[in-house]
């Protein structure tokens, strides 16, 4: 593929040429199809050219999901210039460091995250600052003042010229996509056109996900499941993509229902949540062949509630880092291993290495880090030499920081985040086993188990549990939980501690946010 024109932009004005009236985008009532799509993003690539943009340059977004979202990284694309989506909740300093980091050019914001920006505009690179005001769903407060750095992007707007877009190859890269950063410094993964090109290759290889019909993006377009996962290919593909600017879970039943959706990753809690959505049961779901999910440990009993209703729940693991999926548990095989995330994608390889002395496991059941390796993994982090060297070796392996282990058929099984094991008394402790044994305790919504320090064994793990109400049931009690768990975990895996929470706290990705947990959890607060 050394020469091959990898561009997506180039696609989807190829599917406006030759099907301009099909439907690209559903957003929030909208339609739009792909004739006037590919004049959204010719149009707004003009905009941002005349603004100086080149190729090579980098253009954030920051903002909820919205179509304008998509135009932004196609309109990148098509000047050959790189995206960098934004968490918006991130905090003005936040903020900064990202813009810093990657040196921006020009920033697209909706109005109601400009006050995080006017904080820290002199202190960063951006040249230009467009305020996205051409989305009826993100209008600009009226009686607010905009400060002149500002340029309305309805003023700023120009007429496409017929300029064609820039050939992009594998190695271009199309877009920085920053970690969470809560271990540290944020660290921006560099995903070049052809780690999206064979990601979507692996996804069409072993997937039914038929990327020519309709995808619904439930998760945060500043993650790369939003994203990648099934948005940017299935608009490469000549397909359908809904958009809901956040969550509901009432919203996402309907649109499964009323689009037909075939394609849709999230995490566990979504899927949880539209569980439990009234209408769930009756809904017709006939449509939903790929339902992906991921990002955090898979209750059995959640895939074994969706079997039920006729949607086989795929499992799948994956990082930023890869695009975002490297494994995947295909549909047919769910029923056989629901707590497994499967295979290697097609074109990924992946090995379990000793995180302590470094040499590789093949033993059945033996836990170790993954590592990760392919055309769809990241060869390095933008600006950033030594957390490069760190998370990938000379020969391409990519440390993914999770701990699995393989089973004796071949099955991955992810065990957890490396970072959030505990030690206790010199042992290892996984949070997810006892987590995924809780999902089917009664009553519990949601189960966290961390650890917090201990006197004598250096840390004890604690249970954190959402439970719901019912009649005559009471709280769970620490001797209930450990007398629940001790019959599959050995003694010292077992909680010290329960704590009962109405929620647990949350990262932008959705994810269970253990860091805050332990803080709120520390003996010495």
């Amino acid at each position: 593929m050394k020469n091959t024109d990898v561009s997506p932009a180039a696609a989807v004005h190829r599917w406006a040429r030759v099907a301009g009236d099909r439907t690209a985008i559903v957003y929030e009532g909208t339609t739009i199809d792909y004739g006037q799509l590919s004049g959204e993003v010719r149009a707004l690539a003009e905009t941002l050219a005349a603004g100086g943009l080149r190729k090579g340059d980098r253009v954030a977004f920051l903002g909820r999901n919205s179509a304008l979202v998509l135009e932004t990284a196609l309109a990148a694309a098509h000047l050959g210039a790189v995206f960098v989506p934004l968490n918006f909740r991130s905090t003005g300093q936040e903020l900064a460091v990202l813009l810093n980091d990657s040196g921006v050019h020009t920033l697209i914001a909706e109005d109601e995250f400009r006050p995080a920006v006017d904080g820290i505009a002199g202190t960063v690179p951006a040249r230009v600052f467009l305020l996205a005001d051409t989305d009826e769903q993100a209008p600009v407060r009226a009686g607010r003042p905009v400060p002149p750095h500002w340029r309305r992007l309805s003023a700023a707007m120009v007429a496409d010229r017929g300029r064609e877009p820039t050939r992009l190859h594998a190695a271009d890269i199309a877009l920085l996509v920053y970690t969470s950063g809560t271990t540290g410094r944020p660290k921006g993964a560099v995903l070049t056109h052809g780690n999206l090109w064979w990601h979507d290759i692996n996804t069409a290889t072993v997937i039914d996900s038929r990327l020519s019909e309709t995808a619904l993006v439930v998760a945060p377009m500043f993650h790369i499941a939003g994203l990648s996962g099934f948005t940017l290919g299935t608009l490469t593909h000549g397909g359908t993509v809904v958009i809901r600017r956040g969550f509901s879970a009432e919203q996402f039943l309907e649109d499964l229902v009323v689009h037909r959706v075939a394609n849709v990753i999230a995490v566990p809690t979504v899927f949880e949540a539209l569980a439990r959505t009234p209408g769930f049961a009756e809904a017709d779901l006939s449509a939903l062949r790929a339902a992906i999910v991921g990002g955090a440990p898979v209750p059995a009993r959640l895939v074994r509630d969706y079997a039920v209703r006729g949607v086989r729940l795929q499992q799948a693991w994956g990082l930023t880092e890869t695009a975002p999926l490297a494994a995947h548990l295909p549909a047919h095989l769910v029923g056989d291993r629901p707590g497994s995330a499967g295979f290697p994608m097609p074109h990924t390889e992946i090995r379990l290495i000793d995180p302590v002395t470094g040499t590789e496991v093949t033993e059945p059941g033996v836990a170790a880090e993954i590592q990760v390796r392919g055309p769809n993994v990241i060869s390095e982090y933008w600006n950033d030499p030594e957390a490069t060297r760190a998370a990938i070796d000379e020969a391409g392996w990519f440390r993914s920081g999770d701990i699995g282990h393989v089973d004796g058929q071949g099955f991955l099984h992810v065990v957890d985040r490396l970072k959030d094991v505990i030690i206790s008394g010199g042992e290892n402790v996984y949070p997810a086993e006892a987590e995924r044994l809780l999902s089917e305790f009664t009553g519990v919504r949601e189960a966290a188990v961390v650890g917090v320090p201990h006197a004598k064994w250096g840390e004890s793990p604690v249970v954190v549990l959402c439970q719901d109400d019912g009649p005559n049931r009471s709280k769970a009690t620490l001797e209930e939980i450990r007398a629940f768990l001790g019959g599959h975990l050995a003694r010292f895996k077992l909680p010290t501690a329960v704590h009962h929470v109405d929620e647990l706290p949350r990262n932008a990705g959705g994810k269970v946010d253990k860091a805050a947990l332990r803080e709120r959890l520390s003996p010495a607060r």
